[in-house]
Formats: structure tokens, C-alpha cells, sequence
């Protein structure tokens, strides 16, 4: 799991440093931020510590209508939850009370014209998805049509190969060789590189291609939630099923189960084809669509005659 400073924060979204410059190696140990309500009238043994805590104009505009030693008060309830740092919104004017108390208890005070709920989202996000518990896997990210598929196989199975004849296609590379998994949530798993094969394609017989100097922007992609585990395997004869539907099977990562298929190759196999199927067919399946159900369907009125 990587770590994020207040530092960090400040410089991703360019917060204005109002108190605190010395503190700002602080690392952040909760992803969410925290609004303070009540909190400022009272302590609740209930409320999580440890959260960036975030000040509206709400909060700022009652904080204004407090002498110095009131406004320390309140701010003193929130202390009480050990924040990393806080943050002022839409830029608005500091109390002196606030500004005094955190100094003397060495908590960084931030500011930006980002409106609170702006601000919270951006961070939520940044934060959650640095701070995500992550794993490295041997294969290729791919987003098809708007969907993230993880394409894996034992070395030199065409891998590469597959997800290059995909950008041809119109689709987009996230990652060659080594992908990062994050897990965002227990149902989110997101894909991404690791900075150095960032936009790199590497291809047998021909080396190592930068995709977007060949292709243009639109060929790469940073990330991608993960949708599909799509195994590519040697050819297997009467090893493949021809069932209408064939029962669902998942791959786990960090326990996030996610639909797997296995696709074995052969000369002549349009594989990409067969990912791009797999890909509108697991969209389908999201809206509820079933072609085999569909089918069946059509199927009903003959076994009700042969009965």
C-alpha cells in the first residue's frame, strides 16, 4: 500500500498553505474526509479519527460569528480527532481563532477555491485509489469498448500480440507485461501500469513500441476498472464446450471475484474478435440480457406442442 503526505495533497491539488509548512510530511492514514457538524459543540466517542477535516462555508461563516477563545473551543472538539490537516473551501477568509489554535498544536491549515463538496470528491477519489491495497500480475490490461479486461496466458502465448491487433481496432492499451491491481472496494478492482511500461507495447520480432508515438493519444489509457479475466490458452482438441451457456466462473484478486474466460488459440482464430464479443456480451449480461434465455424463449411453443 502506498502512502500520501500532506504534501502530496498540496501539491496534486495545488492547496494554498496557510499555517503548518513544517508539518506537511504528516501521512494521511484514513481515505475519507470528514465534515465537522456537531462536532464542533461536543466530542462523540463514536466519530473515526485520523480523517482530513474539511470546512465549508457553513462551518467558516459560524466560526466567524465566534470571539477568538470560542472559535478555539470549537476548533479544539475537532483536535480531539487528531486530523492530519484542514482544509478551507471556496477560499474563504481564515478565523484567527482557528489559525492560532492549530498552530500551537502543529496542524497544518490548507486552502482552495474548490467548492467543499468539490474538494472532498477529488480527494476521496485521489486518496482512496493511492492508498488502495495493490498486487502486480504477469499479462496485458486492455479497456474494449469501454470495459477493462485483463488479459493473462503463459509467456509468448500472443498476448502482446492480441492487444495490438485490439489498438488497431480502436481500443486502448493500459498496460504490457506487469499490471497493478488496486483494490478500490470489495466489488472494485482497478488496472493500471507501474509508471515505467507506461504506454509501452512490447512485441516479438519487432521490439518494444510506444503506443501512442505510433498511434496517438487515443491508443493508451491509464486505468481501467477491471470487468473481464480473459485467459488466453493453447489449443486443446474436444477440450472446447458448446453448451448455449456456459456456467459463469470467476477469478479472485485480493477477494474481489471477477467473471473469468478461458479462449484457446489457433491458427486463424480471430482472438481479438472473440474479446470484443466477450467484452458486448458481458455488457449485455450487466443490462440483463441473456441470449440464451432469448433463445429458450423461442424454444418454449416446440415443447409445449411435443407434450
Amino acid at each position: 500500500m502506498n502512502t500520501v503526505t500532506i504534501a502530496d495533497i498540496v501539491k496534486r491539488f495545488k492547496l494554498e498553505v496557510l499555517i503548518g509548512h513544517n508539518q506537511l510530511n504528516k501521512v494521511l492514514k484514513k481515505t475519507k474526509v470528514r465534515r465537522p457538524g456537531l462536532e464542533f459543540m461536543d466530542k462523540f466517542d463514536f466519530i473515526a479519527t485520523e480523517h482530513v477535516q474539511i470546512l465549508g462555508k457553513n462551518e467558516i461563516n459560524y466560526l466567524h460569528t465566534l470571539s477568538d477563545e470560542e472559535c478555539k473551543l470549537r476548533i479544539a472538539n475537532i483536535v480531539q480527532y487528531d486530523p492530519p490537516c484542514i482544509i478551507i473551501t471556496s477560499n474563504q477568509e481564515e478565523p484567527l481563532g482557528l489559525l492560532r489554535y492549530c498552530t500551537d498544536n502543529h496542524i497544518p491549515v490548507l486552502r482552495t477555491p474548490d467548492s467543499m463538496t468539490e474538494m472532498s470528491a477529488k480527494l476521496d477519489a485521489y486518496v482512496t485509489k493511492v492508498m488502495a491495497p495493490e498486487i502486480a500480475v504477469h499479462g496485458v490490461c486492455v479497456n474494449v469498448a469501454g470495459i477493462g479486461i485483463l488479459l493473462r496466458g503463459k509467456s509468448g502465448v500472443g498476448k502482446s500480440e492480441t492487444a495490438h491487433t485490439l489498438i488497431g481496432r480502436g481500443h486502448r492499451l493500459i498496460a504490457d507485461d506487469i499490471v497493478v491491481l488496486k483494490k478500490l472496494s470489495p466489488q472494485t478492482l482497478l488496472g493500471t501500469h507501474n509508471e515505467k511500461n507506461k504506454e509501452f507495447l512490447a512485441l516479438r520480432s519487432i521490439g518494444l513500441l510506444n503506443v501512442v508515438r505510433l498511434y496517438g493519444r487515443a491508443a493508451f489509457q491509464d486505468e481501467s476498472r477491471i470487468a473481464l479475466d480473459i485467459e488466453l490458452t493453447e489449443w486443446q482438441e474436444n477440450a472446447l464446450n458448446n453448451e448455449l451457456e456456459l456456467d459463469e466462473k470467476f477469478k479472485t484478486y485480493m477477494d474481489v471475484p471477477i467473471p473469468h474466460i478461458q479462449i484457446q488459440l489457433q491458427p486463424g482464430r480471430d482472438v481479438a474478435g472473440l474479446i470484443e464479443a466477450a467484452a458486448n456480451n458481458w455488457y449485455l449480461q450487466q443490462q440483463g440480457y441473456s441470449a440464451a434465455d432469448e433463445f429458450m424463449k423461442r424454444l418454449e411453443p416446440e415443447f409445449e406442442e411435443d407434450n
